[in-house]
């Protein structure tokens, strides 16, 4: 059980690594726009995000845009995705990936 558990966790964090920002060409998760991810026994998915700014015009699409991808994978059930802004989200929260391709190091 624990196995299958980190194959959904690998599955999930590879998945967001799909989803930009159409603003920014760099990806939601590297990004640091990811809080949380918790899987429970019946594999819902639940994620809390936030966003560079809380009026981000793509925020609809982004959010829906990380459900859908997430919840195509294979035993994934229910995929909750809530917004949050606390902490609120600075360019700290980046990778060093993310930082290097947006000019920050």
């Amino acid at each position: 059980m624990k196995n299958e558990f980190l194959k959904t966790e690998e599955a999930i964090v590879a998945m967001l690594k799909t989803v930009y920002d159409p603003e920014i060409p760099v990806n939601v998760y590297d990004l640091g726009l990811i809080y949380r991810v918790d899987i429970d026994d019946e594999q819902n998915v639940r994620i809390d995000m936030t966003l560079t700014a809380p009026n981000c015009p793509a925020a609809d699409f982004i959010l829906e845009d990380v459900r859908q991808k997430v919840a195509s994978i294979d035993g994934v059930n229910n995929v909750e995705v809530n917004l949050v802004f606390e902490p609120e989200w600075d360019k700290d929260m980046m990778s060093d990936e993310a930082k290097l391709e947006l000019g920050f190091l």
